[in-house]
């Protein structure tokens, strides 16, 4: 039987009854390694846990149905995907276009590790596509896309920047990681390969770090197949259980993400303290259009700035209570963070240094009423 509504593949993709026992939810197979009936006779296919597991296979399906790939890859952690998918497409000499304002762990990956292996690296604002399309390169294999960006969720029309990377012979990556394949899916608006760090919305409960890489090309499927297998940085049968466990809450969880994100935003807009709110949702948001377009609904991540600066930011995450003051995002529970002095602070001095003012929220499921009241009394009100 095959399904196309995206919460019973959420719940059922790759995760179909146990033939043995019938247990509706995938086991966790705890182990390294599998009984072989003779000297290359496996079971399933199955030898060592690093080449291949079932829990983690069940994840890997599921991953590639939600975001309409031909195959998936789960990692141990986002920057282990990121790393896996790199060096299986580049090499040195070879050159990416990133984001102008990428996320403080993707630029670090570029600048301190890949830059030394010899791959260079433009940052260009990706809301801009004859900037994208200025910087291409020879060299260029890769344009590398946030949409919505970390921290300041600027809006990269996933089409065009397509065309611009299959016009150099280059591929689009897009890191899919703040809208989730619920809200977004980039490989039918053209993309070849879609990144998350599984540990936020997929994950959703904020106890599990991962990564994943969804590739719409087969062949590129069986290369990063054997650099999975040779770099090992896959993730663990628990690690794929709970991510399992946590897509299939994903759309439902997602609407209540953004519905309080909207709600939240209504309040910070017209706040005196706030100067400007990043949001996909708002009609005067410069990507509004686009997102309205690609997206399903605009996310639970929000960022905003304030009149009075630094000190004034620093003061709102640390007077907070409901918002919970720490890194990451995409979790059932609200959380709050200085992106300057927080998750970006390894592009401090560089072109990717973010405002100093700015504060990220990352609207969690809580009752709103309760996420605004704090909000209003972190500011003052």
């Amino acid at each position: 039987m095959t399904f196309d509504g995206f919460q019973t593949l959420a719940i059922h993709a790759g995760q179909e009854a146990d033939a043995e026992t019938g247990a509706v939810v995938v086991p966790i197979y705890q182990t390294s390694t599998y009984a072989q009936d003779g000297v290359g006779g496996l079971r399933g296919g199955y030898e060592y846990s690093r080449a291949a597991n079932p829990t983690r296979d069940a994840l890997e399906e599921c991953l590639a149905a939600l975001e309409s790939g031909t195959r998936g890859f789960a990692f141990a952690s986002g920057m282990a995907a990121e790393d896996t998918l790199l060096r299986t497409v580049a090499e040195p000499g070879s050159h990416v276009i990133i984001p102008g304002d990428a996320y403080g762990g993707t630029f670090r990956l570029f600048s301190k590790v890949l830059q030394r292996w010899g791959v260079s690296w433009d940052a260009v604002p990706q809301s801009d596509p004859d900037a994208v399309r200025a910087a291409v390169r020879p060299e260029t294999v890769a344009v590398w896309a946030e949409t919505p960006t970390n921290p300041l969720l600027n809006i990269g029309d996933i089409e065009t920047l397509a065309g611009i990377a299959h016009d150099a012979g280059a591929l689009l990556v897009v890191d899919n990681t703040f809208a989730s394949p619920y809200l977004q899916q980039p490989i039918p608006h053209g993309a070849d390969a879609v990144v998350h760090s599984t540990t936020k919305y997929l994950g959703g409960h904020s106890d599990v770090v991962g990564g994943a890489l969804v590739v719409a090309d087969p062949e590129l499927g069986e290369r990063l197949a054997f650099h999975q297998k040779s770099m090992g940085a896959i993730a663990g049968p628990f690690d794929a259980w709970l991510t399992l466990r946590g897509i299939k809450t994903l759309g439902v969880r997602m609407d209540r993400h953004c519905a309080n994100a909207e709600r939240v935003v209504d309040e910070l807009t017209r706040h005196p303290g706030v100067t400007r709110v990043y949001y996909p949702g708002l009609p005067d948001h410069p990507g509004h259009k686009v997102a309205e377009r690609q997206m399903r609904a605009f996310g639970g991540m929000v960022s905003f700035r304030l009149r009075d600066g630094e000190e004034a930011a620093l003061r709102v995450c640390e007077r907070a209570r409901v918002f919970t003051l720490g890194e990451s995002l995409g979790g059932v529970e609200s959380l709050i963070e200085h992106p300057g002095r927080m998750t970006h602070a390894s592009a401090a001095g560089s072109p990717l240094e973010v405002p100093d003012d700015l504060v990220r929220l990352s609207v969690g499921i809580e009752s709103v009423e309760d996420l605004v009241a704090d909000l209003l009394q972190a500011l003052g009100d």
